[in-house]
């Protein structure tokens, strides 16, 4: 008995030691259903298979391979992009064209423009190029820009300019395998624009917006339009509500500053019309109108007092309310604007015409005092009984029979030229006082008639103020 049990140890020892022979070091003894559930979890996913599989073998995967990263692809580490390209070679050549989305606002004010912009770069960076079998670009956003060395343009006399960061900065940068580089931005810049007011509203102007190297002078740097006048693109749907745009076209110039020297400078000239309808419908045609009604007084009696005051003063201060309406929207210019002539000679003619009322009132008073004294020299006109008769008869020298009522209203007749001729003939018919209308001769010699200086009025200011009319619009327009 105690051999049997001596030998069945001994063989269990012996199982025990054969097992740990056969498993791998580390590797813990599992039970058959929980290594075969992980083996085939592990191959559902995909993983754990022998390399030489056949059916489970994948592609490496050439994203996670750190010599496929675009950095070390274009060998960004390897050069010093704080330099220009080739330098202390020649200038390296950039070629620039521009595609005007949209001119947004002119002011006459600020005399400036505003205008957004699709600002295109092209050059060649030798550092840049990599090995390619398709001969295809590749395209980077702003994050690679800010690595590499890209042209450092500026807008001159720009008051505001600013790149778009919606919803991500809007920079785009295309590298070709030959180390070629397309840099394209956009822009909305406000800038200077010089205006001549001189011809306003009926003025054309020219704004001129352009672009400059700020640090590199034209031994290191030379711009370009790359395809000249074409190199500048406009949308057709461009439209201003003041201007019609007439053209576009570019130029190139030299710049010079006495502390740093000659740099390329490239020019987007634009020329603007003004439209002229806004202001014959808000300027010219009220102003036209004022003037036509101060006319309407020289038709009014000129004992209408009430009617005809008023009208002047009306028209008066409407005129001054369109000129100061139209001085505050425009700068305080040192010269005059064809607006001003127009609305200030508008405004002569209202105020000439309140000046001729004012004329034919004094006059007409004048008169009646001369009168008042002329009936006071006369004698007792009595027995006269129509003074039409006492003009027709030369012979009549008696005023015996004038009635004494009719004496003291022809004074103030209906016919003011009427009454004008009849004091002359009788003044002169009176041998009695020869001598006084002798010594007041130059007093008949200048009456008055008052009521010919309306009649007069109603034809020359019109045709005044027609001629000025002519003479302006075949001038301005």
């Amino acid at each position: 008995m105690q051999a049997e049990t001596v030998l069945m140890l001994f063989c269990v020892w012996m199982a025990g030691t054969v097992a740990k022979m056969v498993q791998p070091r580390g590797h813990k003894l599992e039970p058959y259903k929980q290594t075969r559930s992980r083996r085939d979890i592990r191959m559902e996913g995909g993983g754990g298979q022998k390399s030489g599989s056949p059916i489970y073998k994948r592609s490496p995967d050439l994203t996670k391979n750190p010599m496929t990263k675009s950095e070390q692809l274009l060998r960004i580490d390897d050069h010093d992009f704080t330099m220009r390209p080739a330098f202390g070679g020649p200038p390296i050549p950039v070629g620039v064209d521009v595609q005007v989305e949209s001119i947004d606002t002119i002011s006459e004010v600020d005399m400036d423009f505003t205008m957004t912009l699709y600002l295109r770069h092209y050059w060649k960076d030798e550092r840049l190029s990599f090995p390619s079998t398709n001969n295809q670009s590749m395209t980077f956003d702003s994050r690679l820009v800010k690595k590499i060395w890209v042209p450092d343009m500026f807008f001159v006399h720009s008051k505001r300019s600013f790149i778009h960061d919606t919803t991500t900065d809007n920079v785009m940068l295309r590298v070709y395998p030959d180390g070629n580089v397309l840099y394209s931005l956009r822009v909305t810049v406000t800038a200077m624009c010089n205006m001549d007011l001189s011809r306003f509203p009926l003025d054309t102007q020219t704004c001129s917006l352009e672009i400059e190297s700020y640090a590199y002078t034209d031994d290191d740097l030379m711009l370009y339009w790359k395809k000249g006048n074409e190199s500048l693109n406009t949308d057709d749907r461009i439209s201003l509500s003041q201007f019609l745009i007439q053209k576009f076209h570019t130029t190139t110039k030299l710049a010079f500053y006495s502390s740093t020297g000659w740099y390329n400078r490239l020019y987007i000239h634009f020329t603007l019309r003004r439209h002229i309808f806004f202001f014959l419908l808000q300027t010219y045609f009220p102003a036209t109108l004022m003037v036509m009604l101060s006319w309407v007084s020289f038709w009014i009696d000129r004992r209408a007092v009430p009617a005809r005051v008023p009208l002047g003063i009306t028209t008066v201060l409407t005129m001054s309310t369109i000129i100061t309406g139209v001085n505050a929207s425009m700068p305080r210019v040192s010269y005059i604007k064809a607006v001003d002539i127009y609305l200030w000679v508008s405004f002569v003619f209202v105020f000439l015409s309140v000046i001729e009322y004012a004329a034919v009132n004094y006059l007409s008073t004048v008169q009646e005092r001369k009168e008042r004294k002329l009936r006071e020299r006369l004698p007792c006109t009595c027995g006269i009984g129509n003074p039409d008769e006492m003009m027709i008869d030369p012979q009549i020298t008696g005023y015996g029979s004038m009635d004494v009522n009719t004496t003291g209203n022809y004074g103030i007749p209906e016919n003011g030229g009427r009454q004008e001729r009849i004091l002359a003939q009788v003044a002169l018919n009176d041998p009695q006082i020869t001598g006084q209308v002798k010594a007041s001769r130059s007093y008949v010699n200048i009456w008055i008639d008052t009521h010919a200086i309306d009649k007069y009025s109603r034809v020359v200011f019109p045709g005044a103020y027609i001629l000025f009319n002519i003479i302006y619009w075949s001038i301005y327009s």
